[in-house]
């Protein structure tokens, strides 16, 4: 099957937010990367909102590389606060960084908001099968990675993580 066909029959996907201070009915990042994923027809397995804490994303990528998702879409933690943790917990999950995501969503980001851009620790990994994206939690960023480098790029990425 070719990374189009990949595509055509939808990726299957779950949706993780984390923040202290967001809620199902409020999370705007986590509806945009639903809407985003669902008009490209991918499916969705699951959406989340959990508090800034090491424990509950530990267990929520756990969860996601061993069930039959194949892309973990995270929004939030990638800042430099303390309270910021999804990047340093992902960093201990990941077989392969896939280092090109972070540069090139920081540089499309800087041609948008300038030198703040620097200070994004967007990344994206390999765990096991997974493929698993670490984006802020601004719905102006959310929008930006999905629709420039995400969406343009998951079926083919599935696709040469399963050719052998």
């Amino acid at each position: 099957m070719g990374h189009e066909d990949l595509v055509k029959n939808g990726i299957i996907c779950r949706i993780l937010t984390v923040s202290s201070t967001r809620e199902d009915d409020k999370d705007e990042s986590g509806e945009i990367i639903r809407d985003l994923l669902i008009a490209e027809g991918h499916q969705l397995q699951e959406r989340k909102v959990i508090p800034d804490s090491p424990g509950k994303i530990e267990t929520e990528i756990e969860n996601a590389v061993s069930s039959e998702a194949r892309v973990l879409l995270i929004t939030g933690g990638t800042g430099l606060s303390t309270l910021d943790q999804t990047v340093d917990v992902l960093e201990n999950y990941e077989d392969k960084e896939l280092t090109g995501f972070g540069e090139l969503f920081r540089s499309l980001s800087f041609d948008e908001i300038g030198p703040r851009a620097m200070l994004s620790r967007a990344r994206a990994s390999l765990i096991n099968a997974t493929l698993v994206f670490s984006l802020p939690g601004s719905p102006s960023a959310v929008e930006l990675g999905m629709e420039e480098l995400i969406l343009p790029a998951i079926g083919h990425a599935i696709y040469e993580i399963d050719k052998e």
